[in-house]
Parts: structure tokens; C-alpha cells; sequence
């Protein structure tokens, strides 16, 4: 009987409010296609204080809207959120706080995963957004996957990047765009995840 398991994928999922996070979206599923496994995008609506308030059920313009069934056949996850006081943003972190079925039948353990961030500030919480991001993937027994210092941008970096993950600096206006270290950082970032997938579904 033939298979029906999905082709494999590497799902990325983030939240972006003024473009910067989707951009590195972009530039981390080529370098996942440069690994050469499928990159979905994938984002979440914003939240509001009002209940009332609703978001259509297609974004008007970029990635359309994250399912359960995307996470939970993707081979690995990548995660990207802006900073919001050295943490996640509260979309994202409510989609998260969603996923407690994929917890309770294990859906993504020992999958690789991977998360990035965008500030508007050089020392806005970059690395502790990373780590926030972090904690739900662990509790869904993922392995988590940074950026090693083979890569030499880390080293040289002036504006974004860091071993816990891939980074931007996007200025106080948000109008700074994603530079070439920043921008080979998410590539190899990308690469990073859609090679150990590739390599763990053999």
C-alpha cells in the first residue's frame, strides 16, 4: 500500500508587524531550499484586548495563516517573532499556547527547530527573544539548533546575529534593512535545519 506521509517540509513560522521578521522569513527558507527540502511560510493573526475583533481568514498580503496540520507533519520548525520587552510577541505565543494536543501525542519530538528575532534597538533583547522562543519547542521535545561559529559572520557582526539564533537590527523607525551578514546568517540558519531534517528522514 503506498505511502501518505506528506513530502517532507521545514515549516517556518513567525510573526511580523512592520516587515522585518517576514524578510528574514524569506531569506531562511532559501537557504532551507538550498538544502534542498520545501520551505513553507507560515504566520499567525495579531491578537486584540477586544473581543469583538476579528482577522480575516486570509492575510491580505504575505504567508497565510499557520494550521495545526502544518506543524505538525513539518520535519523541523523554524520560529521568528520581534522582540516585545526581551520576549516573543503575544501572537505568536498565543498560537503557541494552542498547540497542547501536538504536546500530549508528541507530534514533534526529536524534530529539529530553530528561532530568530528582529529588534528595533541594537541591545533590545535579542538573545533573551531567542531563548523565550526556546522554551515551548523544548517542552515539545524538539531539538533546538543555533547558528555555530563556523560561521564567520558571527564573529564580525555588527548589527545582528548570535550563536542562539538568527537576528536584525531593525532601527528605531524599523526602517533599517536586513544587511549581508544578517542576511547569510538566516541563509545558513535555514541550510542548518534543512540539512539535519533531510539527514534525520533518511
Amino acid at each position: 500500500m503506498p505511502s501518505t506521509k506528506p513530502a517532507p517540509y521545514i515549516l517556518i513560522l513567525y510573526y511580523s508587524r512592520n516587515g522585518s521578521t517576514q524578510q528574514m522569513a524569506s531569506l531562511i527558507g532559501r537557504g532551507v531550499e538550498q538544502a534542498g527540502i520545501e520551505a513553507r511560510l507560515r504566520t499567525v493573526p495579531a491578537v486584540s484586548p477586544v473581543c469583538e475583533a476579528t482577522q480575516p481568514d486570509i492575510p491580505d498580503s504575505g504567508a497565510i495563516y499557520c494550521s495545526e496540520e502544518d506543524l505538525r507533519h513539518c520535519s523541523g520548525l523554524i520560529l521568528g517573532s520581534p522582540t516585545r520587552f526581551g520576549n516573543m510577541a503575544a501572537p505568536l505565543k498565543y498560537f503557541l499556547d494552542g498547540t497542547s494536543a501536538l504536546w500530549l501525542s508528541g507530534a514533534l519530538i526529536d524534530k529539529p527547530a530553530a528561532v530568530f528575532t528582529s529588534t528595533s534597538s541594537l541591545h533590545g533583547g535579542q538573545e533573551s527573544t531567542l531563548l523565550s522562543m526556546m522554551n515551548p519547542l523544548l517542552h515539545h521535545g524538539m531539538l533546538i539548533c543555533g547558528i555555530p561559529y563556523s560561521e564567520p559572520g558571527l564573529m564580525s557582526t555588527q548589527s545582528g546575529g548570535t550563536p542562539y539564533g538568527a537576528s536584525h537590527h531593525a532601527g528605531q523607525k524599523n526602517d533599517r534593512q536586513v544587511d549581508s551578514q544578517e542576511s547569510a546568517m538566516c541563509m545558513a540558519l535555514g541550510k542548518r535545519i534543512g540539512s539535519i531534517a533531510l539527514q534525520m528522514n533518511k
